[in-house]
């Protein structure tokens, strides 16, 4: 195959873009040969294997929430009977009046699947039926805002639940976790970032860390001139014995965070782009520093990809007090669209003892900033202060995330806890594990084992391959003649394959990264051929070269 249309120089420039903006720039570059392809020339697929979003979605889910939509509605006309006028659905009587409308609609798609999760949520958390069927179906209705404005009062039991089976393995921590229902995970994060630094817990120019390599915006936003962070990397650097890079944290970078002037950490667990668990190795280590060296260091830890690994553990589980949890049911059900996400914080933690312990100077700025909401601001916790600083303090009435999306996360969660849910959980799994193994047999390349490997993503280290395969020589000539990115664009231009580079997410220069979530089976296997026959061109231009 020829080389790229680019000059080294033009590549140069594109490198420095986000992976996620750099990624559009593949795209056309796709389309252009997808298109030519089309117009006589060979045929060319184009293969987006960029984007994070899944191909699957959780059908079952979906239809009991369509189904608990028309009971809503039913309720609702129960109060007003005009032509396409309802009113408010009422408490009492509601849970008779359910069960009423399953013996009356046992065709109706999802309806099943419903009553078995409502049954369910009654046998597992002792929900009065009525209380229970009045919040799903006023949810549902979302004629209100959300009262509570964090998260609504049975939804939060539930997916407390859901957390500690799938996020602490059926072994939650002692305390009670409080929870604040968000637009997603990106909300999460940037409602987070906001409030620590509103709360005078981050201040700009503070020592944060990241575990690299990470999602992107964790490293964008500290670099923004408002946050303006000094970033300490963790890197995963680690080798296997046969030259595969293990994706894993040496116990010397994990050793960074005992520095008491870090006072915040965040991680991606399982990782992205890597897709790994924590070792317990590093569990260990981090509670080890948090109980010696470090005992102040905030966690944030993002774990939406935790179900895809077997008796996943949050690392939240080993440090309550200090880590704020992060999780998104995006990924798992298909759910993007619906941006359904959520911040855990244990009641006892070191966030709200580090705010009494502020300056009496600092605490007078926050009594004032959050005044309107209680006569004694100061006792407000930090996951409230989460909820007003999302709404500007001002809007704190009408905060929450719409009651609609929190419904879902209920119909979701209680799905989880069946044996319906748990079978899809293994189905997924082996989907990603199975187009796992057809791009690595394509690319003809290896990776190390690791019974922590989620396998939603897969990160691949080019120059270690080449490294590995033909030596030191063939690493050299890469770095020495192209770009760390220039596989990318002959992978779009000649293929129509788009791949995003490892190194926008911190990681090796010469690593990219590919979705094992959003593309057929089969593709897949074709996206490992291409990038093998990419791979093999560099070969042929070095012992041509002479090298």
């Amino acid at each position: 195959m020829p080389k790229s249309t680019f000059t080294r120089e033009q590549i140069r420039s594109y490198a420095q873009l986000s992976p996620f903006e750099l990624k559009n720039v593949f795209i056309d570059l796709a389309e252009k040969a997808a298109a030519t392809s089309h117009q006589g020339k060979s045929a060319v697929q184009m293969l987006n294997a960029g984007r994070g979003n899944p191909n699957w979605v959780a059908t079952g889910p979906r239809e009991a929430f369509y189904a608990l939509g028309y009971f809503s509605v039913e309720e609702s006309r129960r109060v007003w009977t005009a032509d396409d006028l309802g009113g408010m659905p009422a408490p009492a009587g509601s849970g008779e009046r359910f069960d009423a409308f399953v013996r009356r609609h046992p065709d109706l798609p999802g309806i099943e699947l419903l009553q078995s999760c409502v049954e369910h949520a009654l046998e597992r958390f002792g929900f009065d039926k009525d209380t229970f069927v009045h919040e799903l179906a006023d949810a549902a209705i979302a004629d209100n805002y959300p009262v509570p404005d964090r998260i609504l009062t049975c939804t939060e039991q539930v997916i407390r639940g859901y957390l500690a089976d799938e996020m602490f393995n059926g072994q939650p921590p002692a305390g009670n976790l409080g929870l604040f229902a968000t637009e997603g995970g990106t909300a999460a994060m940037c409602y987070i970032f906001d409030s620590l630094m509103q709360n005078g817990l981050l201040r700009r120019g503070d020592r944060i860390a990241l575990m690299v390599p990470v999602f992107t915006p964790y490293i964008e936003i500290p670099e923004l001139d408002a946050y303006g962070f000094d970033i300490t990397y963790v890197q995963a650097g680690s080798f296997a014995e046969q030259g595969v890079r293990e994706w894993r944290y040496p116990k010397e970078e994990v050793a960074k965070l005992e520095d008491p002037s870090i006072r915040m950490v965040c991680l991606v667990n399982p990782s992205n782009p890597p897709s790994l668990a924590l070792s317990p190795r590093v569990a260990e280590q981090l509670r080890d520093i948090v109980a010696n060296q470090n005992p102040g260091l905030i966690l944030v830890t993002d774990d939406v990809y935790g179900t895809f690994v077997e008796d996943f553990r949050s690392i939240a589980t080993d440090l309550p007090r200090n880590t704020l949890l992060v999780y998104s049911y995006s990924k798992h059900y298909g759910v993007t669209g619906w941006r359904l996400g959520v911040i855990g914080l244990n009641d006892d933690n070191v966030i709200d003892e580090k705010i009494a312990a502020l300056p009496q100077s600092e605490k007078d700025r926050l009594a004032k900033r959050y005044r309107r909401l209680s006569l004694d601001p100061e006792k407000i916790r930090f996951i409230d202060r989460l909820v007003a600083d999302s709404r500007q303090v001002a809007l704190n009435h009408t905060a929450g995330l719409s009651t609609p999306q929190q419904v879902m996360m209920v119909l979701l969660s209680l799905f989880d806890m069946l044996e319906e849910g748990q079978e899809y959980k293994e189905l997924i799994r082996t989907i990603v594990h199975r187009r796992l193994d057809l791009l690595l047999e394509g690319a003809a390349m290896k990776i190390a084992d690791d019974p922590l490997r989620a396998g939603y993503y897969v990160e691949l280290d080019l120059l270690a391959e080449a490294e590995r395969v033909h030596g030191q020589g063939f690493a050299d000539y890469l770095k020495a003649t192209y770009e760390p990115v220039d596989p990318l664009f002959r992978l779009a231009e000649q293929t129509g394959v788009v791949l995003l580079n490892g190194g926008g997410f911190d990681g090796p220069e010469w690593s990219v990264r590919a979705s094992l979530a959003n593309l057929n089976d089969l593709d897949y296997l074709k996206i490992g051929h291409h990038l093998r026959d990419i791979f093999n061109d560099y070969v042929a231009e070095w012992r041509a070269a002479g090298k």
